[in-house]
């Protein structure tokens, strides 16, 4: 009896069945704690080595990109932070990114400068969340307390920019919801100091930790050319030595007048993703301290009546920004006919927003690349050969985020 057969037979239970040759095929998930109520794995296991399996991502079905055509572009904004909700303002602006080019519109230095600074902050509590959420479920409990710590203040942060700790909502098409808030240079300095300080905390607690190292170290490895197979992005595929990263590879916004450096590790393994990711928040936060430095003043958002709404003491004193005001409420912007893809560098990799405009003032058609899908296809090829153990260290460094993946 083949994988598929023993699956069908014991699908729907997590029921273990034993094969004459002494083989086990069982459930794993979803209610498993580190599947996140989401993923469920099929194995099969000689012992405790898993020979093969079957990954099932279902068991969230979000429908977000037939949702989004019900909508107009600007009402779309508040779903795009269902995405990763861990790092939502990096799905903000990368949508917006998206109509914008549709529309060929761009938008004031000072918009982008701010959408880097968020968007950066984003990555930061992504990778605090993976590598604390990954120690926790391998035992280091103290550590998990030091990362969330830091991502807690962090969210301060988004919260007294944005109003809203994980569905921001901040970004418009042609600019943003808001400004910075007074005193927001210094507030961010703060965090990131003690930030820095909690992140050197579990460095010392994890890096050179035994048990932590030989849980990850030559665990879920996959060749460089495999993950290439696979569409890998982001830090799974930078752990493979492949230095891909949309910002530096097809710069966006006001990336390539930052120094920052793209890390790379050889082992292709779960350390190598460990310390990938431990580098990049370092690096993010150089480019959070250069945006803040060549913050320039002006305006927010793109000044046509046609894409931002109009101050209100024009509203109040002009027809033609009274009418604009209410189309713009009522129906949102209205790009022309076309197609557009448009890339960001997401916490887990190239997050792309396809979108597709018959000219009128709702999105014909929207697709989006989450970065994790490609990543969870390949969990079985990353676990085949390990431990029921080594699933768990694994897909915590996969990161998978539920509502990308399961859309």
């Amino acid at each position: 009896m083949d994988l598929l057969e023993r699956i069908q037979k014991i699908a729907g239970n997590n029921m273990v069945e034993t094969a004459p040759d002494g083989r086990v095929v069982l459930n794993m998930g979803p209610s498993h704690p580190a599947m996140h109520g989401i993923v469920r794995i099929y194995l099969e296991l000689d012992g405790e080595k898993v020979v093969n399996s079957d990954v099932e991502i279902g068991y969230l079905h979000r429908g977000f990109e037939k949702t989004c055509e019900t909508v107009n572009y600007n009402q779309v904004v508040p779903y795009t932070d269902r995405l990763n909700y861990v790092s939502p303002f990096i799905n903000n602006v990368g949508y917006a990114l998206a109509v914008e080019k549709l529309m060929g519109i761009d938008t004031p230095e000072r918009c982008s400068y701010i959408r880097v600074i968020m968007s950066e902050i984003s990555r930061i509590t992504d990778h605090l969340t993976c590598i604390g959420a990954n120690a926790m479920e391998l035992g280091a409990f103290t550590v998990y307390f030091y990362l969330i710590n830091a991502r807690e203040e962090l969210y301060k942060l988004s919260d007294s920019v944005a109003g809203g700790r994980i569905t921001p909502n901040y970004t418009r098409v042609g600019g943003l919801a808001k400004d910075l808030p007074e005193g927001f240079e210094q507030d961010a300095e703060a965090v990131l100091l003690k930030l820095e300080k909690n992140l050197s905390d579990s460095e010392k607690l994890l890096s050179r930790n035994r048990i932590f190292y030989d849980r990850l170290k030559d665990t879920g490895k996959i060749t460089r050319e495999e993950a290439i197979s696979y569409s890998f992005t982001g830090p799974m595929l930078r752990a493979c030595g492949v230095d891909y990263d949309v910002r530096k590879d097809s710069p966006y916004l006001v990336y390539d007048r930052f120094n920052f450096e793209i890390p790379i590790c050889e082992d292709c393994d779960n350390y190598a993703r460990y310390l990938v990711r431990i580098e990049e928040i370092k690096q993010s936060v150089s480019i959070i301290r250069q945006a803040l430095k060549q913050l320039p003043k002006g305006p927010i958002s793109n000044e046509s009546y046609g894409v931002s709404l109009p101050p209100k003491e024009q509203v109040y004193s002009n027809i033609e920004a009274l009418m604009a005001h209410f189309k713009l409420t009522f129906e949102g912007p209205k790009p022309p006919r076309g197609e557009v893809y448009f890339p960001v560098e997401g916490g887990n990799g190239e997050l792309g927003f396809y979108i597709v405009s018959d000219g009128t003032h709702r999105p014909w058609r929207v697709r989006v690349r989450p970065p994790c899908f490609p990543l969870t296809s390949a969990l079985s090829r990353l676990i085949k050969g390990g431990y029921v153990a080594d699933i768990i260290a694994t897909f915590g460094q996969l990161n998978m985020i539920g509502g990308e993946l399961e859309r």
